[in-house]
């Protein structure tokens, strides 16, 4: 248990708890492979080589008289493939989207005139993000209407961060 660490954020603006990342040295082992075979599927070369792969394969069936033992065996492994890719790519955009959002949610802290508010937003209930993107289009609206740059106040808590 002590080698399991999760590191959680606490946002006392929206009184969630959000969990960020979840260590330990086989998830560690795991997310590094998965980024590995991430890296190695989204190369041209590799794209090169599965699409030579698939044609000697074919040509082969060609040669043999298409028997229904190899082209079970390449739907297997073709599905298998895929069943794999999609929990690779699921992983790594999971991953960047945390290091998106935290990089996102440091410009908030940092800018002066940002809406704290909006710091860990995506951990919301969806009826605060509607009510939140019906107040952005109302401030946007207000803006174009008055010709200002200058915003209308807003309804929630407006301070900077």
């Amino acid at each position: 248990m002590a080698r399991t660490l999760e590191r959680t954020v606490r946002s006392s603006l929206l009184g969630t708890r959000v969990t960020i990342l979840e260590t330990s040295s086989s998830r560690k082992f795991v997310s590094r492979l998965l980024h590995t075979i991430g890296d190695v599927a989204s190369r041209a070369s590799t794209a090169g080589l599965v699409t030579v792969g698939v044609l000697v394969f074919v040509v082969a069936l060609g040669l043999d008289g298409f028997p229904t033992r190899w082209e079970d065996v390449f739907a297997f492994v073709a599905s298998a493939i895929t069943l794999v890719m999609v929990f690779v790519i699921q992983h790594t955009q999971s991953r960047l989207q945390v290091a998106t959002q935290l990089k996102l949610d440091e410009l908030i802290r940092a800018a002066p005139r940002a809406d704290d508010l909006l710091i860990h937003i995506e951990a919301a209930d969806d009826e605060e993000l509607i009510a939140l993107d019906q107040d952005a289009n109302d401030q946007h609206t207000a803006i174009r209407e008055t010709g200002t740059e200058e915003p209308p106040a807003r309804r929630g808590n407006g301070h900077g961060g």
